[in-house]
């Protein structure tokens, strides 16, 4: 598609001069097939519309079809060179359709011409019956309203009579519509009547030059919008000797249009619209709701290669958009958001072929399939607690909480796998099976190949885990500053483990404490981390219970958040005591 020429395309708001004057034809507008949609995860996509569609009598054409496309991706082209793309237009544009009459008003406005029998209703209980010709409902048109209205009028659709034009022996006969009781048509009457009604409407005028115009134009247009989503999930069949076997579906959720026989490319990752919420001119809404690798270099994927540039400069969050216009109201359900799935992760394509899928269904398609090798690894992680001067002040809401955190610590069981895939593993849920019967249901995250990820199975009820502090030592005014003196408490702690399984397991223990640690038994690694260090002291980092205290500059100053990483091996019925010291610095 880069090959062809994309020339000027212009957004008006309004409908175009004398527009409103005459009614569009339904048969005059053409339908642009959706050819290739490149979907993310947060909803939005890549839609490349293209076809042979029928022109107007100017050589335009003219689409019953407005997208709402991010600012500043909407592009529209001529494939044919001889026939370039002078401008696009969209505006409101009345429309005649053609719909099935359901009311003796419509099918007499449905059959000017038709020789009836008319019974109806007069004063006094009486009735009379007669043959006619219907020769029409007076009408003033759109562009009669708007000669005689006062300035700055909005443009109104036509408006009927409520009187009907009967021919008559003798002359023309006006009757309300409201008397008459029945009609009897003398033949086959026309089921269908035409109906005017606004629409947005967009118009790709084409450049002629001295060529006569043609009843039909190659024409195409590309957009980026939100209404279609895709879900990833996986299911991991481990067979407990290491090899696991990864099935990637996905899950298509279509609110955007009509999709049939298209080439769908689906995303690992979200690349960033900066206009995300501000809509193109062209769709004519007043307001957008809040709703490293990049494209693989394949000849075929089009919308791949098109605009790349473009996409990858841009951002989204996943929302839900509520549209404007002749759908005002309707809330565009995407489905749920894959929790930590963002723009964090590099983008990567799946492509489909032959996708039919209609607006408002959902699709669920296999993917791609591929084997890992895994470990068997238990973690235990232990967390701090709040300082005295925190828990002294909790209410009980607040000690219930905090109790809940530290009851029990428990030893999670976790497969580890190393992606050796030619495709990253993407943030989705992941149902764990072994034998055909279900283990766990976890979440997959983001994994680069080359790179390893965790997935939990459940907690290690054979390996059991005791902790078990104490203050050694208090040392009143051990530190001044800023004319303050400062205490030190020095603490002790020791993790009870015990394996109860009949195999040798793989521990890693991670125990966090308020201060800095000093030491630890078993070649524990020990790290201090700070707000100038980055790591725990960032954003979404910090506990739940860390906003309950308006922390003072000094406790910063003297203390960190000491951590301490064990990996050791437990035989079968065996134990390990890993043992810690630390300290930590409080206002006297």
């Amino acid at each position: 598609m880069l090959g062809r020429t994309v020339l000027l395309v212009c957004a008006v708001a309004v409908a175009a001069p004398g527009a409103l004057g005459q009614a569009v034809q339904q048969g005059a507008l053409a339908d642009m097939p959706v050819k290739e949609v490149t979907v993310f995860k947060d909803g939005h996509a890549f839609v490349l519309h293209e076809g042979r569609v029928p022109t107007d009598e100017a050589g335009n054409v003219v689409l019953d079809y407005l997208p709402t496309p991010v600012l500043g991706t909407f592009w529209s082209y001529s494939a044919d060179a001889k026939v370039p793309l002078a401008a696009v237009t969209s505006g409101r544009r009345v429309v005649s359709l053609e719909r099935t009459a359901l009311t003796v008003r419509e099918l007499i406005e449905g059959n000017v011409g038709a020789q009836v029998r008319i019974r109806e209703k007069r004063e006094k209980e009486t009735e009379a019956i007669y043959e006619a010709k219907i020769l029409g409902i007076p009408v003033r048109t759109s562009e009669e309203l708007a000669r005689t209205s006062p300035p700055g009028t909005p443009p109104g659709l036509p408006q009927r009579g409520d009187i009907v034009l009967l021919e008559v022996v003798g002359g023309v006969k006006a009757v309300p519509i409201s008397r008459i009781e029945d009609v009897t048509f003398l033949a086959e009457p026309s089921r269908d009547v035409a109906q005017d009604e606004f629409r947005n409407m967009m118009t790709l005028h084409l450049d002629w030059g001295k060529e006569k115009p043609k009843d039909a134009a190659e024409v195409g247009m590309v957009y980026v919008q939100r209404g279609i989503r895709w879900i990833p999930n996986y299911r991991v069949e481990i067979d407990g000797k290491g090899g696991a076997v990864l099935t990637l579906q996905a899950t298509l959720i279509n609110e955007l249009a009509d999709l049939e026989g298209v080439r769908a490319h689906l995303v690992i990752g979200v690349p960033r619209f900066a206009f995300e919420e501000t809509p193109d001119p062209i769709s004519l809404q007043e307001a957008m709701a809040q709703l490293s690798s990049s494209f693989r270099q394949d000849r075929n994927i089009r919308t791949a290669l098109a605009f790349s540039n473009a996409i990858m400069s841009q951002s989204a969050r996943p929302v839900r958009q509520v549209e404007r216009g002749p759908e005002a109201g309707r809330v565009i359900d995407l489905g749920p958001d894959v929790a930590n799935s963002g723009p964090n992760e590099d983008l990567y394509v799946f492509t489909l072929e032959n996708v039919t899928l209609a607006r408002g269904e959902r699709m669920v398609v296999p993917i791609t399939q591929f084997t890992l090798k895994y470990s068997d690894v238990f973690v235990l992680d232990l967390p701090f607690g709040p300082p005295p001067e925190i828990r002294q002040n909790l209410n009980n809401e607040q000690q219930a909480e905090m109790a809940r955190l530290m009851l029990g610590p428990k030893v999670k069981h976790k497969i580890r796998m190393k992606n050796t895939a030619a495709c990253p593993l993407t943030t989705a849920p992941a149902l764990i099976l072994r034998e055909g019967r279900v283990l766990a249901q976890g979440l997959m995250t983001y994994t680069a190949v080359g790179a390893t990820t965790d997935l939990e199975l459940t907690t290690a009820v054979d390996i059991s885990a005791k902790v078990q502090d104490a203050e050694t030592g208090r040392t009143p005014d051990a530190v001044k500053w800023d004319s303050n003196s400062y205490a030190r408490s020095d603490l002790t702690g020791t993790i009870h483990l015990e394996n109860h399984r009949d195999k040798t397991v793989v521990l890693e223990v991670c125990r966090s404490v308020l201060g800095n640690v000093d030491s630890a038994t078993h070649d524990g690694a020990i790290v201090h981390l700070g707000r100038h260090e980055g790591g725990w002291f960032t954003p979404g980092g910090y506990p739940f219970w860390w906003g309950w205290y308006n922390w003072p500059s000094w406790w910063y100053h003297f203390n960190a958040i000491g951590q301490v990483k064990w990996t050791i091996e437990l035989e079968p019925s065996k134990s390990a005591d890993l043992e810690y010291m630390w300290h930590y610095f409080w206002r006297s």
